[in-house]
């Protein structure tokens, strides 16, 4: 029998007030902080209780159940419609990927599972909410003309060897966004072709490039001299660069290069790499290693996409339907 009493006032077995709430948040984070996971992890986690807690307090509810999970989370996929944006924000007017739905449902599972363990709960309210389906990204990878066209932008920007780097090395590895950012000067070795890669789960993976990569970063590191512990990529103030500066790198990138009909983004390379990677005959299995994916379903979306190119291919260039039009 447990006779510990608890921390803070429960108001039935799946329900928690928002002032309590909001100081298991701070609790959880810092459990995932002596737990020592990823700084992105953590911000991930903070970002989404902290956007719970504006949602709980603008609809001025009192505490947090089954039911204010559920409007939390038809919020997220419908607050675009609402006047003033998503979160009250004018430039959340787009709808969020079914993806993005699917990581606020494990977070906010992950924390109430958290809650119960403290004895601050009997019961998660989240146990009730079914895990929400997370379509496969749709991301269409670039074509060699829409490269070459971001390749000129980037030549006629204001870093070209910084911006001609990051393409080049992104086209080559498929690096996530927020591995590309946390590189540093020494995690690049130009002897062996290869980068020490910091990725998902704090998890460090060796990732190969080749010699027209390796020329873009050494012509970009000449003219930019740095430290062995620097960040590799710098901002335009001088600052390491993050994701958000990435992206909009690639948007301003993508605009002078014109191209419209794909997204303009580091992941949109990650796609275009591991599908180039396998039409040119690459194993699945080292593609999986060089992307840092955990398990191979995650690695086959792009063995689907390489699979549909190459039948569009057979479609269009069959020698025996080539054969019946000559003979006509």
């Amino acid at each position: 029998m447990n006779n510990r009493a608890p921390r803070f006032a429960k108001t039935d077995a799946a329900s928690v007030t928002v002032n309590d709430l909001e100081r298991y948040a701070e609790g959880w984070l810092l459990a995932g902080e002596i737990d020592q996971h990823s700084s992105r992890t953590l911000d991930s986690r903070r970002s989404i209780l902290n956007k719970l807690l504006w949602f709980l307090r603008q609809k001025e509810l009192s505490c947090c159940g089954t039911m204010e999970l559920r409007q939390f989370l038809a919020y997220l996929t419908n607050g675009h419609k609402e006047e003033g944006g998503r979160w009250g924000n004018a430039q959340q007017t787009r709808p969020v990927r079914p993806r993005t739905v699917h990581t606020y449902h494990g977070h906010l599972r992950t924390f109430f599972r958290w809650i119960v363990s403290e004895d601050g709960l009997e019961i998660s309210p989240m146990e009730r909410i079914p895990v929400p389906t997370a379509r496969a990204d749709q991301v269409q990878p670039f074509t060699p003309g829409q490269v070459d066209a971001l390749l000129y932008a980037a030549k006629q920007s204001k870093y070209p060897h910084r911006n001609q780097a990051i393409i080049y090395l992104l086209l080559d590895t498929g690096l996530r966004a927020s591995e590309l950012c946390a590189l540093k000067r020494e995690d690049v070795d130009f002897q062996a072709k290869h980068c020490s890669v910091l990725g998902k789960g704090n998890k460090r993976r060796i990732v190969p490039f080749g010699k027209t990569a390796a020329k873009a970063l050494w012509n970009y590191l000449k003219a930019e001299p740095c430290d062995p512990d620097d960040p590799l990529f710098l901002s335009e103030r001088g600052d390491p660069l993050t994701r958000s500066g990435l992206r909009l790198l690639f948007v301003r990138l993508g605009r002078v290069a014109g191209i419209t009909a794909a997204r303009c983004s580091p992941h949109t390379f990650r796609h275009t790499f591991a599908v180039e990677f396998l039409r040119a005959g690459g194993n699945v299995f080292t593609l999986q290693q060089i992307l840092g994916h955990t398990t191979l379903s995650m690695t086959n979306r792009y063995v689907a996409l390489a699979q549909a190119d190459i039948e569009n291919q057979h479609r269009q260039f069959s020698p025996a339907d080539r054969l019946k039009k000559r003979d006509r």
